[in-house]
């Protein structure tokens, strides 16, 4: 069932100051229609802004209603509508609105659901404007290749990093759970103590081995040791947490690592807290709601936990982050809102330098990809596609912590944190082959 124009009421009806570089519509070259491809219509959009623009449909296959992530899916889905509203506000691209309504589906985080609704909505969408979910990404990505359909990432894999592993089809992120992982750990050994050791509970499977494989890493180039790699599943399917909780009081390390979803590291850092454990707590993004503050787990949460992301946060003072706040009619749920609407730039390149060329159609697209260069207004680090392997001494993150007086329950600490360790290190593929 697709996603309903609801969620439109989050947003203000009034005009947002113009985004410089953001929002400026391009032309197609020469004033001449472009070539178009399935998902590009003379029609306008069914809740077009200007009636005499055509409509470029964009797909968004996400957990939106059903699955563990369904709090963050929704508000990275409503970061997306206000960032489109914007752009088709401001006169959309190439004589084109965007509409990423039509064919938003809920897939629930589960790759057959996935699979299953790519199929029915692939006719008819010119790309996707969100693929959630690595395993869930994969599951479709050979389809994808079949079609030229190019995906913004819902998912922060290291494989979407390589050219052989993404296809030149993933318009990933400012940087990888990897290195999320790497970035973190170099941050909290400056920050608060250096661990020496360190157990890591991930989900098996898709995000959390790319997590865990960044904590590898960075353990093996700075003296530290994994005393424990507890794989998990969400509550949803395991039940409860009990079973890494056991394996961590057995043999309490320095330092605990998540790679799971919020409810999981509510389970986690409470219990283990209320056992006396007494080291601290180091999240990947998805493990982090503000609702956790409202949890019998917010006292642990507030005084041994921290978080990273890829993206500047609500409180965040980039360009990008002050433009997100000035579109939405009040402050979201959660941190996805910004990983949401800073996920949007690169498609919103990629369709300018399209349709700039003439060309709006899924091979001109996937070709664009090679020459694409993207500014977040500082949300991320400014971003090249098409390389063959990552910059890593480019990839920044930003480190957070909760925070009860702050906007969305956190407090940005570090907004644009390079670590010493990525500089070192040479990778030549995902550091989680899945």
């Amino acid at each position: 069932m697709a996603i309903t124009n609801r969620r439109r009421r989050l947003f203000r009806g009034a005009a947002v100051p113009l985004i410089i570089g953001l929002i400026l519509a391009a032309a197609c070259s020469k004033g001449a229609t472009p070539t178009v491809g399935p998902g590009v219509t003379s029609a306008p959009c069914p809740q077009a802004i200007d009636k005499n623009k055509g409509c470029i449909y964009l797909g968004v296959l996400s957990d939106l209603a059903s699955g563990p992530f369904a709090a963050l899916g929704m508000t990275v889905h409503d970061g997306q509508l206000a960032f489109w509203n914007e752009v088709n506000k401001s006169g959309g691209i190439g004589g084109y609105e965007i509409d990423i309504s039509s064919y938003a589906r809920d897939t629930g985080y589960d790759p057959q659901r996935h699979v299953e609704q790519y199929h029915h909505i692939e006719p008819h969408v010119l790309a996707l404007a969100m693929s959630f979910g690595t395993t869930q990404t994969l599951a479709v990505l050979p389809k994808m290749d079949e079609a030229d359909m190019i995906t913004a990432a819902g998912t922060l894999w290291s494989g979407w990093q390589y050219r052989d592993t993404d296809r030149n089809l993933v318009l990933d992120g400012g940087y990888s759970y990897c290195t999320e992982a790497i970035m973190g750990l170099d941050w909290f050994a400056r920050n608060q103590y250096q661990p020496q050791n360190i157990a890591v509970v991930a989900y098996r499977g898709n995000y959390g081995g790319d997590y865990a494989g960044g904590a590898l890493k960075w353990a093996s180039e700075n003296g530290a040791r994994i005393t424990a790699r507890i794989d998990t599943g969400p509550n949803s399917e395991v039940g409860n947490q009990n079973r890494p909780v056991i394996e961590i009081l057995a043999n309490p390390p320095d330092l605990v690592m998540l790679a799971t979803g919020p409810a999981e590291t509510a389970e986690i850092v409470g219990t283990l807290v209320a056992a006396g454990y007494t080291g601290r707590f180091l999240g990947s993004a998805p493990t982090w709601n503000g609702a956790l503050l409202k949890t019998a787990a917010a006292p642990a949460l507030t005084t041994l936990y921290h978080y990273t992301s890829p993206v500047d946060g609500w409180d965040g003072r980039s360009l990008g982050a002050q433009h997100a706040r000035a579109a939405a009619a009040h402050e979201p749920t959660n941190w996805g809102y910004n990983l949401g609407w800073a996920g949007s730039y690169p498609m919103k390149a990629l369709l300018t330098a399209a349709a700039a060329n003439g060309e709006l159609n899924r091979k001109a697209l996937r070709r664009e990809m090679n020459n694409l260069t993207v500014d977040t207004e500082g949300m991320t680090s400014i971003h090249s596609y098409g390389a063959q392997e990552p910059d890593l001494a480019a990839q920044r993150a930003v480190i957070s912590v909760p925070d009860p007086t702050a906007p969305l329950g956190s407090r940005t600490l570090t907004p644009d944190y390079r670590g010493p360790t990525l500089q070192r290190l040479v990778m030549h593929g995902p550091c989680a082959r899945l």
